[in-house]
């Protein structure tokens, strides 16, 4: 019973830490600008 009990506690808070990190999001929007761009002949070397 001893088991149960602890594995119900650890199932509980991994729902509760997933619920969190889901709610949070992935950590916002990604930057619009940047990326590639070509490069003029004078900055490369």
């Amino acid at each position: 019973m001893k088991a149960i009990r602890r594995a119900a506690a650890a199932l509980s808070v991994t729902a509760v830490i997933a619920a969190i990190v889901r709610l949070r999001g992935s950590g916002g929007v990604p930057p619009r600008r940047g990326g590639w761009r070509e490069l003029p002949p004078d900055e490369i070397g």
